[in-house]
């Protein structure tokens, strides 16, 4: 088996302005979803697992830009503390599901046991076995008991994972996305590529399945997770009565404002930045006159030289 995840028909780059278009139409029906959801009081469970690098977070950030974060919440569990370690492997995130009315996004999941702790030897044989058994029961019973559950798998080539990590290695406000377990996951590729396959055989189940998102761009994929997304809640047209801004009422006449000065404000560091563009673009203005004069004298120079 090759190490290397070969992608023979790799798409092109989706085009930034149909992309962008695309995804405004996409979240304005993601905000009238989540409206669907605390008015039926719907309970939702989204699951996001795959590769490191392969877009999962940006992903999360495009579905939840304009939702409302007190009915959506994102969790990315850290590893478990000595209590949790202690507990049923599933207990800490049965603690975070959702309740009525609410959207909870997990950026990696319970599914951390049959990845990353399978592959780097957190877990032991006899746990990772009782693992891949009780995940569908339990996925079983919360879609039994009402939550609508959805599992995706964001997948990615070797080569263009790796141009990832080489862009946010270089890039200081996305480096700290680099961990050492990420670079460990380059030289374990097949490791983890078994693994993966494992936990499909054993976990995608017609009632609780797995959807495959391509990742090689990550444009396409956030548009084709949340078109699906929308496809498979089964969400309807809320009403919503659009509300009326009252008009202010004039200021009591005996309340008086304190002065200004009793106040500590923030320093209105922007005003510089204004500033500067100004004087910025006057002095480019000035070179632009002089060049102009310059070129203008060289000009009327040559002509009465050919006098």
């Amino acid at each position: 088996m090759s190490s290397t995840k070969k992608s023979p028909s790799k798409p092109p780059k989706l085009d930034k302005q149909a992309y962008e278009e695309e995804l405004k139409r996409l979240q304005a029906e993601l905000v009238e979803m989540q409206q669907w959801v605390v008015e039926t009081g719907a309970r939702v469970v989204i699951i996001m697992e795959g590769r490191d690098a392969a877009g999962k977070g940006s992903a999360i950030k495009r579905i939840t830009q304009y939702l409302n974060p007190r009915t959506c919440r994102i969790e990315a569990l850290p590893k478990p503390t000595d209590r949790e370690a202690g507990q049923w492997y599933f207990q800490r995130y049965i603690e975070k599901l959702p309740t009525e009315g609410e959207i909870v996004i997990f950026d990696r999941s319970w599914y951390n046991r049959a990845g990353v702790e399978r592959v780097m030897g957190f877990c032991s044989q006899q746990e990772y076995v009782r693992f891949l058994h009780q995940a569908p029961l339990l996925e079983h019973m919360l879609i039994e008991d009402g939550i609508i559950l959805l599992k995706y798998w964001f997948s990615v080539s070797d080569e263009e994972q790796i141009a990832r990590f080489k862009s946010r290695r270089n890039d200081p406000l996305r480096r700290w996305k680099l961990s050492p377990m990420d670079l460990q996951s380059i030289t374990r590729w097949e490791d983890y590529s078994r693994a993966k396959d494992e936990m499909f055989v054993h976990t995608d189940t017609p009632t609780s399945p797995w959807y495959t998102v391509e990742s090689e761009d990550k444009k396409r994929s956030r548009i084709n997770v949340i078109n699906h997304i929308l496809k498979t809640i089964p969400y309807q047209h809320v009403e919503q009565d659009i509300p009326k801004i009252p008009s202010r009422p004039d200021e009591a006449a005996e309340y008086e404002r304190p002065p200004r000065n009793d106040f500590a404000y923030v320093e209105d560091v922007a005003a510089e930045l204004e500033r500067d563009k100004v004087n910025g673009a006057k002095a480019h203005k000035k070179s632009s006159k002089k060049a102009d004069k310059k070129s203008s004298k060289k000009k009327s120079g040559k002509k009465d030289n050919k006098k």
